[in-house]
């Protein structure tokens, strides 16, 4: 057997107690930095855990208790991509005159960072993807992440349920854009169109707007 078709083992580390110490985490890092790195430059096949191991310089051992398998690895990656995002958003927050253009905004400023490294995109689409139960705690993450993204975007701190079902549909056409994107069946310009028509479903939610509390940052 292969050494990224092994069986996933336990969790990784850095979802146990207690957290990861100061040099795990830098070991963490390099390991995502390689993981990137080699899907910017050949895409999901591109990704073998024996390579991530040599770039990240740590035994393959070592690779294998942060992250079980490929698929893990791909979909952390995800995460720490979009936590950088998130980061760079806050620092330049969309300037739309309406929530649903913020909104809009917002995804197609996150489509343009991926749409200049597709292998990666696609590495990192093709693992949520292909994810599977032992895979959910990242899955959720990564969800949780658009979610927050949107919801600054939007200007709230506590939603309603029905804008919450909002955030929903459009993250679901985001990542549904993503993949018809990359599978080349759809151009840009059709992604943004379908991004700003699903936003318009922010308006519908007005009425329930005044019982939400307002985003403060």
């Amino acid at each position: 057997m292969s050494a990224d078709a092994r069986p996933a083992a336990q969790p990784p580390t850095d979802r146990a107690t207690p957290p990861l110490t100061e040099r795990q985490e830098a070991r963490r890092r390099r390991i995502l930095h390689a993981s990137a790195q080699l899907a910017s430059r050949g895409g999901f096949e591109a990704v073998q855990m024996r390579e991530v191991a040599e770039a990240a310089g740590v035994a393959l051992g070592t690779l294998y208790r942060y992250f079980p398998s490929k698929i893990h690895l791909l979909v952390a990656t995800m995460q720490d991509q979009l936590q950088h995002m998130h980061s760079t958003l806050r620092k330049r927050p969309p300037a739309g005159d309406d929530a649903a253009q913020r909104v809009a905004e917002t995804l197609m400023r996150a489509f343009r960072a991926l749409q200049r490294e597709p292998h990666l995109a696609d590495a990192m689409v093709r693992a949520l993807t292909f994810a599977d139960r032992s895979v959910s705690p990242e899955v959720d993450t990564v969800s949780r992440l658009t979610t927050a993204i949107i919801l600054d975007a939007m200007g709230l701190e506590n939603p309603t349920p029905e804008q919450l079902s909002a955030v929903r549909v459009i993250e679901h056409t985001w990542h549904s854009a993503l993949i018809t994107w990359l599978s080349g069946r759809a151009s840009i310009a059709q992604v943004k169109i379908d991004i700003e028509t699903v936003c318009r479903l922010i308006d519908l939610t007005e009425e329930s707007e005044s019982g939400a509390t307002p985003w403060r940052g």
